[in-house]
C-alpha cells in the first residue's frame, strides 16, 4: 500500500477581467467549500461532486490531505496568493514522507508571473521531490495546459461533460490510472489544437462536443482526455489540448490522434449559439412552452465576469414582458439596502452596472418581496450536496413589471434552481427565466425548460473570439466565433 499526499487548488483565470483574485478569495468559499484543511477535508467533502471526493472514494492507498481550495473565476491570480498556497502545498508533500501525489487543479490558473499556474505549481514540487515521485492531476474540461505541464506531471484525468457533472468520477479515475502508473510504465501523448472555441459551443449536451467525448472511452489506451480550453485568457497555452497514456508510447499516439483528427474534423461545426439580448426576449416571448430559459453568458461570473451586467435586463424592461425572473445579480449594496428595508419595503435602487465599461445601473422602484442571508443547499446534478455560502440575498420586484431580480452578496454563476429558490421563487412557474451562466446551468435548468436561448450582451466572458484583441497566442491560431 503506497502513502498519497492529497490536494487541491482551483482558478479559471479571465485575464480580461477587471476583477483580481487574491488570498482572501481562497480563504472564503462560495458556491464550493471554504479553504479546508488536513483531516477535515474527508468530512467535508464526503459526497461531493468534486475530484478530491472522487479521488478519496475511490483510492485504496494511504491518504495524507494536505488542504482544498477554489476561488471564484476572475481575473489574474494574485502572486502572493499562489506562492502562499503552493507554499503549503510543496510543504505538506515533503512533510508527508509520501510515495506519489493526488493534485485536484483546474488548468486554466494565471498569475502576473506564470500563464500556466498549473505547471508552475509542479514544477515547485519536482524541484523539492525529484523526477521520480508519481504525480497524478485532474483536470477542468477548460483547462489551457503547457507541454511543459504534461512534462511534470506522471497521469492526468479531465472531465468528460460540460455541464461537469462527472467531476466526482474524475477523481476516481485518476486514482485508478494513478494505481496503474504505481504497478508499471505508462507512457503519454499530449498535443495542441491551432483554434479557440468559444465556452458556448464547448456543452457536451450539443454536437460537435457530445459526439467527440463519446469516443473516449473506446479508444486502446488507459486513458485518453481532452481539454477545449478556456478563450478568455490571453496565454500562449491557451485553447484545446489533449492527453492520452497507454501501455506502449505507440498505443498513447494512436489515441492522441485519434482524439486530435476528430476535434480538427469538428471545426466548423463549434458553434457559439449566441443570438442578439433584444431577439432573445422576442424569441422568448412568442414561444409556446414556457419557461424558455435565457442565458447571459458573456457575463458568466463562472468565467471570470462581473456577474452584474444588466444589458439583458434592459432588454426585458423595454420589452415590458409580463412575467420573467432573473438571477442572480452580483450586488451586495442592493442587497444590503433590501436587507436594511425589511420585506414589504418599496424603495428606489441602481441595480447591477457596477463595471460601466460593461453596463451602466438600472435605476427602478423595487419591492423587496423576500429575504435570505447565510448558507443553503444546492440541488442540482452539478452542484448538489454542496452549501453555498453568498451572504445576503433579496427578490427585488420592479414597481409597474413583471420583473423580479435576485442581488446577491456573493459572486457566482446560476447553475442551480435553488439560486432561485432561496429568495422564494420557483422558476419552472414563470414564463422568461434569466440565468448569469454559460453553459452549467443546462443541467438543472434543461429539466423544465421548454427552450434554452442564449443572448449576446456586453461582458467579460466575450464568447465570439474573434472579437477580443489578443496579443499573445501562439502563432497560427485561429478564433472561431
Amino acid at each position: 500500500m503506497a502513502k498519497i499526499a492529497v490536494a487541491g487548488f482551483q482558478h479559471e483565470t479571465n485575464t480580461f477581467s477587471p476583477i483580481p483574485t487574491r488570498l482572501e478569495d481562497f480563504e472564503r468559499g462560495g458556491s464550493w467549500p471554504a479553504l479546508t484543511r488536513g483531516e477535515t477535508l474527508r468530512r467535508e467533502f464526503r459526497g461531493l461532486n468534486l475530484p478530491l471526493s472522487g479521488f478519496l472514494g475511490e483510492c485504496r492507498h494511504e491518504t495524507v490531505p494536505i488542504l482544498w481550495t477554489s476561488a471564484e473565476p476572475g481575473g489574474y491570480v494574485e502572486d502572493n496568493a499562489f506562492d502562499r498556497i503552493s507554499g503549503e502545498i510543496v510543504e505538506g508533500i515533503e512533510a508527508g514522507g509520501v510515495d506519489a501525489v493526488y493534485l485536484d487543479l483546474h488548468g486554466a490558473m494565471a498569475t502576473r508571473l506564470h500563464d500556466d499556474g498549473e505547471a508552475e505549481l509542479l514544477r515547485r514540487i519536482r524541484a523539492r521531490m525529484g523526477a521520480e515521485l508519481p504525480i497524478a492531476v485532474s483536470l477542468d474540461l477548460h483547462g489551457n495546459l503547457s507541454r511543459e505541464f504534461f512534462e511534470l506531471a506522471s497521469v492526468v484525468t479531465i472531465y468528460r461533460t460540460y455541464p461537469h457533472v462527472d467531476m466526482a468520477e474524475t477523481g476516481a479515475r485518476a486514482a485508478r490510472l494513478l494505481d496503474i502508473a504505481l504497478a508499471g510504465p505508462v507512457f503519454g501523448s499530449f498535443r495542441q489544437v491551432d483554434f479557440l472555441i468559444p465556452i458556448t459551443a464547448q456543452s457536451t449536451f450539443h454536437r460537435p462536443a457530445r459526439e467527440i467525448y463519446a469516443l473516449l472511452p473506446g479508444l486502446d489506451a488507459v486513458s485518453a482526455d481532452l481539454c477545449l480550453g478556456f478563450p478568455p485568457a490571453d496565454v500562449p497555452c491557451c485553447g484545446p489540448t489533449i492527453f492520452a497514456y497507454a501501455k506502449s508510447r505507440t498505443g498513447a499516439e494512436r489515441a492522441a490522434e485519434e482524439i486530435q483528427r476528430a476535434v480538427l474534423a469538428a471545426e466548423a461545426d463549434f458553434n457559439s449559439r449566441l443570438i442578439p439580448s433584444a431577439q432573445a426576449v422576442r424569441e422568448a416571448l412568442a414561444a409556446t412552452k414556457p419557461p424558455i430559459v435565457i442565458a447571459d453568458p458573456q457575463d458568466n461570473p463562472g468565467a471570470g465576469a462581473t456577474g452584474d451586467t444588466t444589458g439583458l435586463l434592459r432588454e426585458l424592461l423595454q420589452a415590458e414582458v409580463p412575467d420573467a425572473v432573473f438571477s442572480m445579480i452580483h450586488d451586495p449594496a442592493a442587497a444590503k439596502a433590501a436587507h436594511e428595508a425589511g420585506t414589504g419595503s418599496r424603495l428606489t435602487l441602481d441595480i447591477g452596472g457596477h463595471y460601466t465599461e460593461f453596463s451602466e445601473p438600472v435605476r427602478a422602484g423595487v419591492e423587496v418581496v423576500a429575504l435570505a442571508d447565510g448558507p443553503f443547499k444546492f440541488t442540482g446534478p452539478m452542484y448538489g450536496g454542496a452549501t453555498a455560502n453568498l451572504g445576503r440575498i433579496a427578490q427585488l420586484k420592479l414597481t409597474g413589471t413583471g420583473i423580479s431580480v435576485v442581488v446577491g452578496s456573493g459572486r457566482t454563476q446560476n447553475a442551480d434552481q435553488e439560486m432561485f429558490r432561496v429568495a422564494g421563487i420557483e422558476p419552472a412557474e414563470h414564463r422568461i427565466v434569466c440565468v448569469k451562466s454559460s453553459v452549467h446551468f443546462l443541467a438543472d435548468y434543461d429539466r423544465i425548460a421548454g427552450d434554452v436561448l442564449f443572448a449576446e450582451a456586453p461582458g467579460a466572458n466575450v464568447c465570439r473570439l474573434d472579437r477580443i484583441n489578443y496579443t499573445r497566442l501562439r502563432p497560427g491560431v485561429r478564433l472561431l466565433a
